[in-house]
């Protein structure tokens, strides 16, 4: 059975190896700890749930201190600092699953028409219509020169061409927008993952230091024991 230490947070009880000392937490979330818990001690002990718990608390204050409000952005970056899933991955799900049937159309539309296949078949599709009315059907053309059919079509083409090039436009500077959103909570998170790993260093090297200093009092009592019995001895 593993052995257990109850929390001076929230007086339950969690693993010894979850056990984290105040005295080793960073000053500014003692004092936000003790503001919810003025009973809670310097020198006590919270879990290591607990504690995140009040870093994530500490995050959004710093937040809405440097930026003034926690918007949706910033509050779905303080989520995701919880979540073992990549930041990147759940925006491009969400990407996927909001695109609406007129924004797919349109991103369809402006890769297409930008592309080479496109104005490889349409000038295919224009050789073959003269071929056709000038050789192949020259007595009985449907569309003799000077094509004014061909003309006609090329004329709606043109119309459409605009609102199409615009509707591209548009979707082009959404992208834009989505991709600077991106890149801000991405940057976010990082800059406070850095913050959080501080704070987990700090605990490590702490938690080191009080096991060494308890190592090193061990040996100092079994030390004092030896010489003691040598003196009797002598």
């Amino acid at each position: 059975m593993s052995e257990t230490f109850t929390s001076d947070l929230s007086k339950q009880e969690f693993p010894l190896s979850d056990r984290v000392y105040a005295k080793i937490v960073r000053p500014s979330i003692v004092d936000l700890i003790k503001r919810d818990h003025p009973e809670f001690k310097a020198d006590g002990c919270l879990s290591v749930t607990e504690l995140n718990f009040y870093r994530e608390k500490y995050i959004s204050e710093y937040l809405v201190k440097e930026i003034g409000e926690i918007g949706q952005l910033e509050q779905q970056v303080i989520d995701n600092l919880s979540d073992s899933k990549t930041l990147t991955s759940q925006l491009e799900e969400k990407e996927v699953d909001t695109l609406t049937f007129g924004q797919r159309v349109a991103d369809n539309v402006a890769t297409f028409g930008g592309s080479w296949t496109f104005i490889i078949s349409f000038g295919v599709f224009l050789l073959l219509w003269i071929i056709m009315n000038t050789v192949i059907l020259s007595t009985n053309a449907y569309d003799k020169y000077p094509f004014i059919l061909l003309n006609l079509i090329l004329s709606c083409i043109a119309a459409l061409q605009a609102p199409v090039i615009m509707m591209s436009q548009n979707r082009q500077e959404e992208k834009d927008r989505e991709r600077a959103k991106k890149d801000y909570m991405i940057n976010l998170k990082s800059e406070l993952e850095i913050r959080i790993l501080h704070e987990k260093l700090d605990h490590l090297i702490m938690h080191q230091q009080q096991e060494l200093l308890e190592i090193q009092k061990v040996q100092i009592e079994m030390m004092n024991e030896l010489l003691e019995r040598v003196s009797k001895k002598e």
